[in-house]
């Protein structure tokens, strides 16, 4: 073993839990409510007053270059609870980067970038830089912080810890969940308090219901949608309360609405990281003689968890980081890298380096693999810093009732983190949502059938919205929907190497001419169009059986 590091040799990091916090948001995803109607409810909404761009919704400028902005923005106005559509009123923040040929424009493209709880007012400028021209013709695509969210009146626990990941709830080393459920509950309180009732109307439903008011706004009388993550459950409920107001449906990386929330996750994620870790470890064995993290996968895995037991015992020590890696942040880390396969030699190199760490041995190679992981994008004036958190819980939590009995969390996890151990029990862990108030609303009724109007997008391996997800998906809504399965690996599918999905999505939105059949494609080639770094893209009916298990 060698000696400690010197302080030179150490990470000098701050917020160490607010890892990769821009893509660890994508795992999830987000009802009718009882005796309501689908109309949105109040007046007419006034047309949409357009004016610039918030900084921090555009993309950066390159050094040299002036900011190209492109979009205008602006805000609706919707009410807190379409249960009282005279009462409390919140503000919806919206972008829009027009065609630049109105001849042959079709309508709007409203775009949601998942989380839950990000924020999409850039989205446009993003998909933008990754469509062809045959769709950017037809469309204007839209952008919107959905409710709560960044600059549509943002909503704070006042979280000491803000960060998405920190509510990810791990065992300790013995397997015990008694500290998880006291800071489970400790959460919910705290959110209780500073948000009070106000926040459970923060919910997908209402957010749904929020996506007409904008249409409306717009002057549109159907509008188009792309939803990635937990966007495909937030479109499958609009297209549930407005099937005549949604025309041509995009869902990417896909939740089984049959399972928010509590089921998407325990049912779901330990089966899909075991799915997806292999890729990483196949990067990790081309690099055996430098990396020696293992000659085959079955060795990288079994090192890799030797590695998050040891730092569950003995976390390793980040210079002025404000918590130590442990096993939690390791295996954070790791899902937050494993979602996009451009990602993975950055996730193999942080894996030496959390080796080397752990043992005091740290090189300066392995600071800088530690610092590119560890980087936190820059606060946004006026959002609270744990608003991504907050709304993370609000949507979670308030979509659908979770259980409430400790014993039975503990009783699961201890199940969970022996049949699945890359993810060591927590799908099956206590989250604040256990100790959450009541749904204001049941979850929306998923309509089956209707128009052929909607494509899914599903990968193969992707460990986030696993396989499953996406069968459950298209089978909540048969007829209307096909399924494009795509062998591959990553939570994104458009542009990631398949010109059979490729193909089928920009026919579907140019033309709107879905594939005949379902497909799966095996195509994946190694060339792949980037996708945006934050996280916004992005089942069956039974037959053939071979499309959902293919070898």
């Amino acid at each position: 073993m060698s000696a400690k590091p010197s302080p030179a040799q150490t990470p000098r990091f701050r917020g160490s839990r607010r890892i990769a916090a821009t893509l660890m948001v994508s795992t999830l995803v987000g009802g009718v409510m009882a005796g309501c109607s689908a109309d949105t409810g109040g007046a007419r909404p006034a047309g949409i007053a357009w004016d610039e761009c918030p900084p921090s919704a555009l993309p950066p400028a390159a050094e040299g270059q002036t900011r190209d902005q492109g979009l205008d923005c602006a805000t609706v106005e919707v009410p807190l609870d379409y249960q009282d559509p005279d009462g409390e009123k919140i503000n919806v923040a919206v972008s829009r980067l027009s065609t630049t040929r109105p001849g042959k424009r079709r309508g709007v493209l409203l775009l949601n970038p998942g989380g839950p709880g990000s924020g999409g007012l850039g989205m446009p400028k993003a998909m933008a830089s990754i469509l062809p021209k045959l769709v950017l013709d037809r469309y204007d695509l839209i952008g919107f912080d959905p409710r709560g969210v960044e600059h549509s009146t943002p909503q704070s626990c006042g979280l000491r810890d803000p960060s998405v990941p920190g509510l990810f709830s791990y065992p300790a080393a013995d397997g015990s969940i008694t500290k998880n459920a006291a800071h489970a509950e400790a959460v919910a309180k705290k959110c209780a308090d500073n948000g009070g009732k106000k926040l459970r109307h923060y919910n997908t439903a209402n957010t749904a219901r929020d996506m007409d008011r904008i249409r409306q706004s717009l002057g549109e009388k159907k509008i188009s949608y792309w939803g990635q993550s937990y966007g495909t459950y937030l479109g499958t409920v609009h297209r549930s309360l407005f099937q005549d107001r949604t025309d041509r449906m995009v869902l990417e990386g896909n939740v089984d609405p049959a399972k928010v929330w509590a089921g998407q996750v325990e049912d779901t994620w330990g089966k899909g990281m075991a799915d997806r870790f292999p890729d990483a470890a196949r990067v990790a064995t081309a690099q055996a003689d430098t990396l020696e993290l293992g000659t085959n996968a079955a060795e990288v895995s079994r090192n890799y968890l030797t590695l998050a037991d040891r730092l569950d015992r003995r976390p390793a020590k980040l210079l002025r980081a404000s918590i130590p890696l442990d096993g939690a942040v390791l295996r954070n880390t790791t899902y937050a890298l494993l979602l996009k396969n451009d990602t993975l030699p950055v996730l193999v190199n942080f894996w030496k380096a959390a080796e080397n760490l752990s043992h005091g041995s740290a090189t300066a190679a392995d600071i800088k693999a530690l610092q590119q992981v560890f980087a936190a994008p820059p606060p946004s004036a006026g959002i609270p810093a744990d608003n991504q958190a907050t709304m993370f819980m609000a949507l979670t939590c308030g979509d659908a009732a979770w259980p409430q009995d400790t014993d039975g969390y503990a009783a699961r996890t201890a199940a969970d983190r022996e049949k699945w151990p890359l993810t060591a029990g927590m799908p099956a862990n206590i989250w604040a949502c256990a100790f959450w108030g009541k749904p204001v609303e049941a979850a929306v009724e998923v309509v089956k059938g209707g128009s052929r109007d909607t494509l899914i997008l599903q990968n193969r391996r992707d460990h986030a919205t696993p396989w499953e997800s996406g069968v459950g998906l298209h089978k909540a809504l048969g007829k209307g929907s096909v399924y494009v399965g795509v062998d591959n690996g990553g939570h994104y599918v458009y542009g990631q190497g398949s010109a059979c999905a490729d193909q089928a999505t920009v026919g579907f939105l140019s033309t709107g001419r879905l594939p005949d059949k379902d497909l799966y494609c095996t195509d994946v080639t190694g060339k792949q169009s980037p996708r945006p770094d934050r996280h916004w893209a992005a089942g069956t009916r039974g037959e053939p059986v071979s499309l959902f298990h293919p070898e």
